[in-house]
């Protein structure tokens, strides 16, 4: 107290102590230049004439305004709305606007969805691949609609009605996320749904039934009855689904909205309630007679379907290793910046030994994922990819472990923002 006002004074309260000996963000780098492994990747297999919109886009993904919109995607979880204020069913879900944001990135600017197909040439999957690599450093859980989206189009080629109708649509750059009649969208995504809750990765055991409206086979409508215990994304366009027709189980193109602007009847029940990955909604729908027109040869619909999902573990392969480099770039910033027993944690022998162990695990895992795209994808053709499956067991696994090794090291909201709970 002061003698002379008989007034308190706390202003010596006010600093308790000083911020040191902490990293700073990994914020405003370029993901693409700092990435020795993935730009030698780039240029082996061929990719080099996009070297200059890596290089942007690398600059993009690491920079803080972007790296935030991961948080804030994760963050805020998507929110389901089965209905509408005056009580007609929707069934939409509410995302916060930094998804939104990261998904007009992916899709509009850096064309995930579509550049390798509607620009076919020497490097473009493997342009593609890099692009996606960086793109998942920020934020996974968007990437989803945005793989799917991309793998559909060697299923929708299946059938060449369908292909026309569908894929000026899928392939175009553009983002639209209104949930209206695809008839009034210049840009659509793709989903999926496979898995029924008896049968699990037994897709042949799915009792979803498909009856014929009028003429059966490839490019004809059909009225689905059933439920799908795991369907990603409900937000997208249309999903390719499995049902039983009378010449056995068969791939399915089911809308969102019917051609006439009515809703289709794909009821959203909930959204799963996941460890990680929150940013992408994950539901459980039941199909109450909804239209969808036959993809592929009847009864072979897994084969159809499965040159989607062959393509969907690839870019899980590249989002497992992404995962796995930002993390240890993390961690190497960290011990850059750190000090423990008078040296930097970059300069204490034992330290440098782990994270060039992780390192190593990376670029094992880049160099892999790389290889596979230039010859399996390039010259892809209906079939071509189911090879691939066993190295995407490889790739995953590793890049799990990789990353959990580095997670001691990395800052916890960082975690948030790849899509992992801790």
């Amino acid at each position: 107290m002061s003698k002379d006002s008989g007034t308190f004074s706390f202003g010596h309260l006010a600093h308790t102590h000083e911020v040191f000996n902490q990293s700073r963000p990994l914020v405003d780098y370029n993901a693409y230049d700092s990435d020795t492994a993935l730009r030698e990747a780039v240029l082996r297999h061929g990719a080099a004439r996009a070297e200059d919109s890596l290089s942007d886009h690398g600059a993009v993904t690491g920079s803080a305004r972007v790296i935030e919109w991961g948080f804030l995607a994760n963050e805020y979880k998507p929110q389901f709305e089965p209905h509408d204020r005056q009580g007609y069913r929707v069934d939409r879900v509410r995302y916060h606007e930094a998804y939104h944001q990261l998904m007009n990135l992916a899709l509009e600017q850096a064309g995930l969805h579509s550049s390798a197909w509607s620009e076919p040439g020497p490097g473009a999957h493997v342009a593609r691949a890099a692009r996606y690599y960086l793109q998942a450093q920020v934020e996974s859980g968007h990437g989803c609609p945005v793989t799917m989206t991309f793998a559909s189009v060697p299923t929708l080629r299946l059938t060449p009605q369908i292909a026309s109708d569908w894929l000026p649509g899928v392939l175009a750059l553009g983002y639209d996320p209104r949930n209206v009649p695809y008839t009034e969208k210049t840009a659509l995504t793709i989903g999926m749904g496979m898995t029924e809750k008896q049968g699990g990765s037994d897709v042949r055991a799915n009792t979803t039934s498909a009856q014929p409206l009028a003429a059966q086979g490839p490019g004809e409508a059909y009225e689905l009855v059933g439920h799908k215990w795991f369907t990603s994304a409900p937000m997208c366009d249309a999903f390719l689904v499995l049902g039983q027709a009378a010449g056995g189980l068969s791939c399915f193109l089911v809308p969102r909205w019917r051609p006439d602007g009515s809703k289709n009847p794909i009821q959203v029940q909930r959204l799963k309630n996941k460890v990680g990955n929150v940013a992408n909604a994950s539901s459980e729908i039941e199909l109450r007679g909804a239209l969808g027109w036959m993809v592929g040869d009847e009864g072979r619909g897994v084969p159809a379907i499965i040159e989607m999902v062959a393509m969907t573990r690839f870019d899980c392969m590249i989002g497992s290793t992404a995962g796995q480099r930002q993390a240890v770039a993390q961690a190497v910033n960290h011990a850059q910046e750190r000090s423990a027993f008078g040296k930097r944690l970059i300069d204490q022998p034992l330290m440098r030994n782990v994270l060039a162990d992780l390192q190593l695990e990376v670029e094992g895992s880049l160099a892999l994922t790389m290889r596979m795209v230039r010859p399996s994808i390039a010259a892809w053709r209906p079939g071509a990819m189911n090879t691939r499956n066993c190295c995407c067991g490889w790739a995953c696994p590793r890049a799990n472990t990789g990353s959990a090794s580095a997670l001691h090291s990395m800052p916890m909201r960082r975690w948030s923002a790849l899509g992992v709970t801790v």
